[in-house]
């Protein structure tokens, strides 16, 4: 929490790639009432996220917008940062690379990116249980898996952002932290 309190000080609009259930839009919702949260997923998981924000009514959280990272449209056409977890290392490779032109494309100038996660660095595991959950992930989609950190800060850099900071976080995870500069 303190760390996207500092990354989103001057943030106002806030686009979550993938909410998932939607449980962090209304914690961090809470947390800071300053940001305008935009949730988003794909259909399949816009109920779950909505029975969340039923439930905890924060004016500054908003319903989920259809988003595939895969798409050109995201339905967004500018937002100060994007917050994402635990997605990059679902999906496939290719879709990482789309998550990126479509950050690109809606981050504005010094806006921010958080990617929360579990990261590969030089190619090696982290912990026993990232490999263990990362043989977990590709028997279960052999397209998924832990990404490494030296790939996905490469990626970043060839759609204008720059690493700004690498934070351990807890249970093995990452909160990497990208500004655009171009």
């Amino acid at each position: 929490m303190a760390q996207l309190q500092t990354f989103f000080a001057n943030s106002h609009h806030v686009l979550e790639i993938a909410s998932g259930t939607g449980q962090h839009a209304v914690y961090f919702g809470q947390a800071l009432p300053h940001l305008t949260w935009q949730t988003s997923d794909l259909p399949e998981h816009h109920a779950g996220i909505q029975a969340w924000l039923d439930e905890a009514r924060l004016p500054n959280v908003l319903p989920p917008l259809v988003l595939d990272v895969n798409q050109p449209d995201w339905g967004v056409t500018q937002v100060d940062a994007v917050f994402n977890a635990n997605a990059v290392h679902i999906m496939s490779w290719p879709s990482v690379g789309n998550l990126f032109v479509g950050v690109a494309r809606v981050l504005a100038v010094n806006g921010m990116l958080c990617l929360y996660g579990p990261f590969n660095y030089g190619g090696n595991y982290t912990s026993d249980s990232n490999a263990e959950f990362d043989g977990w992930l590709k028997a279960r989609d052999p397209a998924s898996g832990i990404r490494d950190f030296e790939a996905i800060c490469e990626l970043a850099s060839s759609h204008g952002l720059v690493l700004r900071e690498d934070i351990a976080m807890p249970s093995n995870n990452r909160l990497l932290v990208f500004s655009k500069v171009s």
